[in-house]
Parts: C-alpha cells; structure tokens; sequence
C-alpha cells in the first residue's frame, strides 16, 4: 500500500501536509446497496488514501439507509460521498448549496450510463413486466435512483398501471436496499425486483460493474440462475460529491485524489466504483437536471 500511495501522490502531483488548521478529520459516507460491513471492507483501501492525502485521520460511514448518508451531508457531519442521481437530487433540492458534484464513474465503454434492471429467478415462471401481474415486486429504497425513482416512472408506461400495491403488482415492496432485493428475489421472498448495473460485460458475471457485480464477487447469487425481464433507458451515474463548505484546498485535493485513483490503484478503483470500471472524470451539476426534475415532479 505504501508504494501505491507514494504513485498516488506522484501521479496526481499532491503533496500532502498535515491540514488541521483547517480540518482536524474527513467523513465519508457510503450509500446502501450491500451490507455495512462489506461497505466499509471496500471503502477500507479509499480510506488510507485519504488519511494519507489531507494528513487527518479518516472516518467511514455506512448508515442504514440512503437518507442517512444525505442527511449526513445536510447537516454537515458526512464530507464526501458517492451519492445515486436521486439522491443527489434530493440533496440539491433540500438545499442547493450543500454539496457540489466533482466526479463520475465511468464505464468501459467511456459513457457514464447505467441502467435500472429488473430481474427474476428463472425458475418463477417470469420472463417479463407481463407475466408479473399480481405478483410481488421488490424495490430497493425510496431515494434510489434504480431502485426507484426510475422505475416509478417507467413501468407504469410500460404497465398502463400505477405502482400501488393492487393495481397491476399484487404487492409492491421495499427491501431496504440493492442488495437485500438481490437477496429477496434469489431467496423467493418477492418474484422479482429492481437492481443497477451498468448493463455492459456479460449477464453471467453480474455485468461489468453494479449492485449484480458485487454480489456474484460476494458469492451471494449465482447469475444463472436469474433472469432479466426489464431494463430502463439509460441513467446517469450519480456523482460523487463534496460538502460545498469544506476548504477549498481540502475539495481541490480529494477531487484530484479520487480522479488519479484508476493509474495509481486498479484494485481500490475495482472496490470503490462496484466493478470494472475505467475510474472517475470529472462531471458538473447540469448533468443531473432531468433527474433532479424527474424527482421534483415526483413529489408535486
């Protein structure tokens, strides 16, 4: 790790004094979509970069649901985190000036799309929306991008439906997150769900990079055994994001960091970005205007 970081430093042209004058530790959260623990574990290696970068000693947070981490970021406590384009909505909408967006995951293809997929157990007898009337859907979080908001709008286009429970799903629930829907469906708990994955690589490994990736890597699913029954037009990949307050040395460096992290560590980009990926480019607010649109008519 040490050789890395010397690369990190050299590779990104930061040096690295101590900052307490202007910040005596950095927070960062981390969203929902596999379970604490393993959130912290990933984000383990992202840590000791930053301890390293700013000179102060670093804390991870991995709260229970996405509201905790923009809450967290609302109210000052968390200072940076990978936020869904949903939540990063919500953030904005709450208060425009909490946090800035610096950074995107990109894809190998060099796009920074993903998509909401639906998925089912192949066995359930469910090859589409079609063949789910009446049947139990399973939803990640109410401030998921993929595992909600999207969906939200675009089944019921597909549907004629709306999404309340009755209508054309005999039920629709929430499991609490990605990979407790991945969890939910593999188990038959509900006869299908809503995950995000970039939609690229092959099927068998959970695509290249998502919510499916890091399953089939935990040795959660087996991806032969699922199915896919609907996609979402492309979304984009939620942002990265830093508290808008923070010093300007302190976000110049952690945008840098995080930026020069694909030529310095493959490994800690593998573990931070949810698969293959080819890191983080820059990316601004205007990015997310149909999103943040999208989640504004939502609760009108």
């Amino acid at each position: 790790m040490k050789n890395l970081l010397v690369a990190l430093m050299a590779t990104t042209a930061i040096a690295a004094p101590a900052m307490a004058q202007d910040i005596t530790e950095f927070r960062i959260g981390i969203l929902g979509g596999e379970n604490a623990q393993d959130r912290l574990n990933s984000h383990e290696c992202l840590k000791e970069y930053t301890e390293e970068t700013l000179g102060v000693e670093t804390k991870l947070f991995a709260p229970a649901d996405y509201d905790g981490v923009i809450q967290g970021l609302l109210g000052g406590t968390i200072d940076m985190a990978w936020l869904g384009a949903s939540a990063y909505a919500k953030t904005y909408l709450t208060d425009p000036e909490a946090v800035t967006p610096v950074l995107v995951k990109i894809n190998l293809d060099g796009s920074y799309g993903y998509h909401s997929i639906g998925f089912a157990r192949k066995d359930a007898g469910v090859a589409s929306l079609d063949d789910m009337k009446g049947k139990v859907f399973g939803f990640g979080d109410p401030n998921s991008t993929s595992g909600y908001l999207i969906p939200s709008i675009e089944i019921p286009d597909a549907t004629g439906a709306s999404m309340e429970s009755g209508d054309y799903f005999g039920e629709v629930k929430f499991t609490g997150g990605h990979e407790q829907t991945i969890v939910a469906v593999n188990n038959g708990d509900v006869d299908a769900g809503v995950t995000w994955a970039d939609g690229q690589g092959e099927w068998e490994d959970g695509f290249n990079s998502g919510a499916l990736r890091k399953a089939v890597d935990a040795g959660l699913i087996d991806m032969n055994d699922l199915v896919e029954i609907w996609r979402s037009k492309p979304i984009p990949e939620g942002p990265i994001v830093l508290r808008t307050s923070l010093p300007e040395e302190v976000k110049a460096k952690m945008t840098a960091m995080v930026d020069g992290m694909y030529d310095a560590d493959k490994e800690c980009t593998y573990n931070i970005s949810a698969g293959e990926s080819l890191g983080f480019d820059p990316i601004t607010h205007d990015a997310y205007l149909s999103i943040i649109a999208a989640r504004q008519s939502k609760s009108n």
